[in-house]
This record gives structure tokens, C-alpha cells and sequence, in this order.
């Protein structure tokens, strides 16, 4: 059954840990951040939780005016909700100097797009670049403009490339873009067009402003 634990606490940090302070609750708005989700699809990201958990948590978060059902028969984020994302992002830049959970780890999508977004900062006077990312079947368009990394869920309507792998791949490749000839030749990955243009947007964490493809500086 969803908690009714409270501090007792005027304070706001109390009154918001109220909220969203119970186990799983803030990862859930982690989930949602990008894209409306299903309960399914919550769950394939947070593999440590129980179902009967997050239906709990779920139920909570609705109940507190965090969350509301989607129209697509999901979970998104209402405006109060939303109002968490500068939170929780700077929990995530927090939490990259704390120490790595033990293995094995969930890593979901969503984790690593957040990532991509903060970390990344491509050349300004370069062009735009769209890329289809595939991560664990599902689709997001990512692009590269105004020195800024977007991302959205869902197919692009044209792609300069494609980059087909999992979330833990795909982070280690953001890490080590190097990487890159050995991970599709080994199959943990499969990219379809330039591989330039793949390069580019991991450059775009690791090296930011790299040199063009084009030689212009």
C-alpha cells in the first residue's frame, strides 16, 4: 500500500521529502522527464523495484500532484512534476563523484540521454546534426545545434545517422568514442551512415568543439 510516512517538519526540504523522498520516487520522475512512459516500460528501466512497489509509488506520486495518467495510457510529469527536472539534474552532477553501485547495475535510456544533455556542448558555428539513436529497441532523436545536444523520443523525420546499442554501450562509448571501430566490430553496436557524424556527437561530450570533418577550425 502507498506510504503516509511524514517528517513532521514545517521545513521545505522536509515537506518536499514528504513527497518524493520514499525509495524509487525520484527515479520515477528521473523516467519521465524526457517521455510520457508506460508502467511496463518503468519497469524495464527500474529492474531493482517491485511491481507491487512501483504501482505504490505510482499511486503516490498521482496522489501528490507529481505525476498524472498520460493520454497514451502512461505516466507523465504534470507542471509540479516537471518542476523537479533542475533538481534532479544536479542530483545526477552530484552523484557522478559518488562511488559506482556494485555489479550488476541498471542503466537505463533515460539516465544516459540526461547525461548526453548536460555533458555535451558541440560547436556552436557547426552545422546541425540529427541523430536516430536505438538504444534497448526503443527510438530517440538526438541533434546537435546552437552548441546544444536535444533529445526527443521517437523517430526522426530524416537522420544524418544512425546509432543502434544499449545504454551501457552507448555511455561507455560517450566516455571512450575511441572505442567506436571495436565496439561495432565486436556487434554491441551497429551504426548506419558516417561514422564521422557518430563520432561527432561523442566528441561532443568527451572533446568538445572538435575539429570538422570538413577541415574548417
Amino acid at each position: 500500500m502507498p506510504t503516509s510516512r511524514s517528517y513532521r517538519d514545517a521545513c521545505g526540504v522536509a515537506r518536499a521529502l514528504d513527497v518524493v523522498g520514499e525509495r524509487w520516487a525520484l527515479l520515477v520522475v528521473r523516467e519521465l522527464l524526457l517521455t510520457p512512459q508506460r508502467f511496463s516500460e518503468l519497469r524495464q528501466a527500474l529492474p531493482g523495484v517491485s511491481s507491487n512497489l512501483l504501482a505504490d509509488r505510482l499511486r503516490e506520486l498521482e496522489h501528490n500532484g507529481v505525476i498524472r495518467r498520460a493520454p497514451s495510457d502512461g505516466y507523465e510529469l504534470t507542471e509540479r512534476g516537471r518542476a523537479l527536472e533542475p533538481i534532479v539534474r544536479a542530483l545526477g552532477d552530484w552523484g557522478i563523484e559518488a562511488p559506482q553501485p556494485p555489479a550488476p547495475a541498471a542503466l537505463s535510456a533515460t539516465s544516459v540521454l540526461i547525461f548526453l544533455q548536460g555533458a555535451a556542448h558541440p560547436d556552436p558555428s557547426a552545422p546541425p546534426l540529427t541523430c536516430r539513436l536505438e538504444l534497448d529497441g526503443r527510438v530517440w532523436t538526438v541533434r546537435l545545434a546552437h552548441g546544444r545536444a536535444e533529445v526527443e523520443a521517437g523517430e526522426p523525420g530524416s537522420a544524418d545517422v544512425s546509432l543502434k546499442t544499449d545504454p551501457k554501450t552507448f555511455a561507455a562509448l560517450l566516455t571512450a568514442p575511441g572505442t567506436l571501430e571495436s565496439t561495432c566490430a565486436d556487434g554491441h553496436a551497429a551504426v548506419v551512415g558516417a561514422p564521422t557524424a557518430i563520432r561527432r556527437l561523442l566528441h561532443a561530450v568527451t572533446d568538445p568543439h572538435p575539429p570538422r570533418s570538413d577541415g574548417a577550425h
